[in-house]
């Protein structure tokens, strides 16, 4: 898909939800690597949480995960520029995820990084989420490698930044958990 300054690739997959807790979840070492983010314990979106991460995976059969890949047109920008893409996209798809849940029941996994719904998160100060009918965990909250999913299910490699600049091309993993037998 073209959007204005950049294009779209979007994939879907399909994949059973314990297999995919079983083949791309490492709870323990992404936990730590949450542990050294500057964000972590300032966001309900990230852990620690206040309930079994296994246990509320389990309650779902199925996992549609989607890669969205975006590319610049124009390479070599400033990391700092990369919001300006990964925004509009992250709006489409979590109002899309959040339009899946109240269709088929279940639970979205959206991006890390910024909350979209508020400027500074309650949780520091010890109170509720204004906003839990909107906000999602990460896959990688969750433990969930998404280096490897990247690769493993979709064929794309995950980039990272240097020097201050971009990537050639920036990457969001997201999933739908859900118990309906077929989704369009």
């Amino acid at each position: 898909m073209e959007r204005r300054g950049y294009e779209v690739e979007e994939r879907v997959v399909e994949i059973a939800v314990a297999d995919y807790v079983a083949r791309f979840r490492d709870g323990d070492r992404f936990l730590e690597c949450c542990r050294q983010c500057p964000n972590y314990l300032k966001s309900w979106g990230c852990p620690p949480f206040d309930f079994d991460q296994l246990g509320y995976l389990s309650q779902w059969r199925n996992a549609r995960l989607w890669a969205v890949k975006i590319t610049p047109h124009e390479q070599g920008l400033l990391i700092s520029a990369a919001q300006d893409f990964i925004r509009p996209e992250r709006i489409r798809i979590e109002r899309a995820q959040l339009e899946m849940e109240r269709q088929y029941g279940g639970r979205s996994f959206a991006y890390v990084g910024k909350c979209l719904y508020c400027d500074s998160c309650t949780r520091p100060q010890g109170e509720p989420c204004r906003h839990p009918e909107l906000v999602r965990p990460s896959l990688e909250a969750f433990g969930f490698d998404i280096g490897k999913t990247l690769s493993e299910l979709f064929g794309i490699e995950l980039q990272w930044g240097r020097d201050g600049h971009m990537p050639p091309y920036l990457t969001l993993v997201s999933a739908f958990l859900h118990n309906h037998p077929t989704l369009p």
